[in-house]
This record gives C-alpha cells, sequence and structure tokens, in this order.
C-alpha cells in the first residue's frame, strides 16, 4: 500500500475534517498517512479545537474534529504543524495537541 500524505493548506476545520477521515482509514487499513497542517491550517489545533459544524456531526452520530485528531493519532498518524504557521497563529510547539509536531514542509 502506498503512504498517504496530506497537506491542509487553509484554515477550514471541514478540510481538516475529511483529511482526518482519510488519513486515519489509510492508518486502519494498515497503511501509511501523513498530515501536515501548513501555514494558516494551525490556527485549527488551538484549543480547545472545535468546529463550526460539530454539533450538527454529533448530533448524527459523528465524531467532534477534537475527537477525529485523537483518534488519527492513536492510529498512527502522523500529524505535522508548519513551524511558520505556528508563529502565524501566535502559537507555540507546546500549545499543540498530543501527538502533533512541530516541521517544515520537507
Amino acid at each position: 500500500m502506498r503512504a498517504l500524505r496530506i497537506i491542509v493548506a487553509t484554515a477550514d476545520a471541514e478540510r481538516l475534517r475529511g483529511a482526518l477521515v482519510l488519513a486515519s482509514a489509510q492508518a486502519a487499513l494498515g497503511g501509511e498517512a501523513a498530515l501536515f497542517l501548513q501555514l494558516d491550517a494551525v490556527r485549527l489545533l488551538r484549543a480547545p479545537i472545535s468546529a463550526p459544524e460539530d454539533e450538527a456531526h454529533v448530533r448524527a452520530g459523528l465524531p467532534s474534529l477534537a475527537a477525529l485528531l485523537d483518534e488519527a493519532a492513536g492510529l498512527g498518524v502522523t500529524l505535522l504543524a508548519c513551524q511558520t504557521g505556528l508563529a502565524l497563529a501566535e502559537m507555540a510547539a507546546g500549545d499543540l495537541p498530543r501527538g502533533v509536531e512541530v516541521s517544515g514542509p520537507i
């Protein structure tokens, strides 16, 4: 199985949700998966993690954005936050959720 690499380039919670679902499915099937949150997308990792559509998803029996992030980390998905994005969001590495590492695009 080929490795899956996804770049989330905007601060759109639903794009991150979709990326987390795809990466988690890849990992659950035994494949390698990584998400790189670039620049403004890093803001989505600010605590408390939530998305505008979380309530609707939870009502439908689906996980919240925070739960998806936890599940992805638990499945072994590599979660990377752009170092420049951290600076733009005025965040530090210690502000990131469990399992998210600071990285560059390479």
